[in-house]
C-alpha cells in the first residue's frame, strides 16, 4: 500500500485506528516501552489521581535536584 493509499484511506479510520497508526508510527523512531515500564507509569498515575497534593511544582522539583547535584 502506497503512502497516498493510506492517505485517501485515513478519513474511513477511527479515532483509535488513527492513534494506533500513530504510536506505531513512533514505534518505528523510539523502542516502545516495556509492559514494567508501563505499570510502573500506570501506578504512578493512579497515586497521583489517589492523592493529586503530593505531586511536586516545578520550581520544588528544580530546587530538589539542585540540592542533589549541587550538595
Amino acid at each position: 500500500m502506497s503512502i497516498q493509499e493510506v492517505l485517501l484511506e485515513l478519513p474511513l479510520f477511527t479515532v483509535g485506528e488513527r492513534h494506533l497508526l500513530i504510536r506505531r508510527s513512533l514505534d518505528l523512531d523510539e523502542p516502545s516501552l516495556t509492559s514494567e515500564e508501563e505499570e510502573l507509569i500506570l501506578s504512578r498515575l493512579f497515586q497521583h489521581h489517589q492523592n493529586p497534593i503530593s505531586a511536586l511544582t516545578l520550581e520544588q522539583l528544580t530546587s530538589k535536584l539542585n540540592a542533589r547535584l549541587n550538595p
